[in-house]
């Protein structure tokens, strides 16, 4: 079936605002490693991984192995009221890797319903339904997710469950403390927190939640160190704090498992999803034994941690620890920032190449330094004319993200970044 006709197709019995790449959108048909062919043939190098999800890449032995085994019992689901060795084995994992002390993990379908998980617990626990947020963040989808998304591009809705304070900090490049070294930004952003608290709220907050790099913001950061600064205060306080590892974890970012532990801080919880299981619909919490408890009601999920999922999660994990992949993502988001960071010399519409390991964005500017989304959009369809498939996003979507398996070869970062490089020639 041709693209243009399943298009029209789509467009038909699917929902206007369900977002889609390119004017001329693509169906991927099958892939392999790091490269995916589309429905009419072509066949390109992936540097998005279906949004980070792809995190090991496609067809990979393993993890399909794991998969097919779970299938042969004929068990794809049993629920939560039954037990799953894959998802208590999984858990054991995750609690391990996590540093949290007494964790308990609980699993769900995506990170939209970690997150309102971990939203729950934190406000049952403290008894309260203030929450600080970060400006320019993204959560999810779901009620009170969209309610702690700090992007209007992605909040459909005022209407909110919860009361939302929001804080300065993660995108730095447009902050108005943008001018200042890290020592002073940090201070700057824990004065602003520390008048939030005293001002726009009554002191009893449930939590603050916030990304360690912005994913949908533009894979921005704040410097190392923030987090801890701002821990130090929510401790004062009694609030907890919960870092939302979804684009994050797993190693992506090079130089640490979770993207928090950049800044030093042990959270209260930490939410989870996409590269856990390299494609598999699978999210989740993991936090003290205290909070995990502090619901008392009964609770099930009926699809999260199934079977199939776990199976296939757990193989992941594996996979990507027996096989070093942090290290590799370290490797090679040197060379990519360098490269990158090489190609923003030469061309004035790059104002920011920024991130950490295989997590990377590039945000495009005009001759006053606003932001153009019109070069990114140029970059997005130039990348994909050359064979290259990247990412879009940021407040302004006038940034290219790229996040490409973590099972990279230097071989494909040397051919991407020529291809990124005669795309933005056109930008």
């Amino acid at each position: 079936m041709a693209h243009k006709e399943l298009l029209a197709r789509h467009r038909a019995v699917m929902p206007k605002w369900l977002a889609l790449y390119y004017d001329e959108p693509i169906e991927i048909a099958s892939a392999s490693g790091r490269r995916v062919t589309d429905r009419e043939g072509t066949t390109y190098l992936d540097f998005f991984a279906g949004i980070l999800t792809n995190a090991i890449g496609y067809d990979v032995a393993e993890i399909s192995d794991a998969i097919r085994a779970q299938l042969d019992t004929g068990v794809l689901h049993s629920s939560t009221l039954y037990l799953i060795k894959s998802q208590v084995e999984l858990a054991e994992k995750i609690a391990e890797l996590s540093g949290i002390p007494d964790a308990k993990v609980f699993f769900t379908n995506s990170g939209t319903e970690a997150n309102e998980t971990a939203l729950m617990l934190a406000t049952q626990a403290r008894r309260s339904e203030q929450v600080l947020a970060l400006r320019n963040s993204y959560h999810g989808r779901a009620f009170a997710t969209v309610a702690i998304t700090g992007n209007r591009g992605w909040s459909a809705s005022a209407l909110s469950p919860i009361k939302v304070s929001w804080v300065h900090g993660g995108y730095r490049y447009r902050s108005p403390f943008k001018a200042m070294d890290d020592k002073d930004y940090i201070k700057a952003c824990v004065d602003d927190l520390r008048e939030i608290i005293e001002t726009t709220t009554s002191g009893d907050v449930a939590c603050m939640i916030a990304e360690p790099i912005q994913g949908v913001g533009g894979f921005t950061s704040p410097p190392d160190g923030l987090f801890r600064a701002f821990k130090d205060v929510l401790d004062e306080y009694g609030i907890l704090f919960i870092s939302d590892e979804v684009q994050t974890g797993w190693g992506r970012t090079g130089e640490h498992f979770w993207g928090i532990q950049a800044h030093d801080v042990v959270p209260d919880a930490m939410t989870f999803a996409k590269g856990l299981g390299n494609g598999l619909a699978i999210g989740g919490v993991v936090a003290r034994g205290d909070l995990m408890d502090a619901i008392n009601a009964n609770s099930i999920s009926t699809f999260g941690g199934n079977p199939v999922s776990t199976a296939g999660a757990l193989a992941t994990v594996n996979y990507l620890l027996d096989h070093d992949l942090q290290a590799n993502a370290a490797k090679l988001g040197s060379r990519l920032l360098g490269g990158l960071r090489e190609l923003a010399d030469k061309h004035p519409v790059i104002g920011d190449v920024r991130g950490k390991g295989l997590m990377v964005g590039v945000e495009f500017v005009g001759p006053e330094g606003e932001p153009n989304a019109g070069a990114a959009a140029t970059v997005l369809a130039e990348s994909k004319a050359r064979g290259l498939l990247v990412g879009k996003g940021g407040l302004y979507g006038n940034v290219i993200r790229l996040a490409p398996p973590m099972t990279l070869t230097e071989d494909e970062l040397e051919e991407a970044l020529g291809i990124l490089a005669q795309a933005v020639e056109k930008a």
